[in-house]
């Protein structure tokens, strides 16, 4: 249990961290570097209930990754219409 704790505590700085690390960088990777984080923590915490919190760990992370760099992706599109548009 402290491991599990130890595991979510760090997920969280790290999440933290990640988004004042860079503020005007590309949505894209800030996206992406969230997405991963909080799916590790929340894939650890779910991989633990059934034994495997290494495994849901980095299968959150990969999910997570991908999903928060889709929605980063799409945020920079919209703001690089939106300075071509005048907007």
């Amino acid at each position: 249990m402290k491991k599990a704790n130890l595991a979510i505590s760090v997920g969280l700085c790290a999440l933290a961290l990640s988004n004042c690390a860079e503020p005007t960088g590309p949505n894209t990777q800030r996206g992406a570097v969230t997405g991963a984080v909080a799916g590790a923590v929340l894939g650890g915490i779910i991989g633990h209930q059934g034994g495997n919190a290494l495994e849901g760990a980095a299968i959150g992370a990969a999910a997570g990754g991908g999903a928060g760099a889709v929605y980063g992706n799409a945020q920079d599109q919209d703001q690089r219409r939106r300075y071509h548009n005048g907007y």
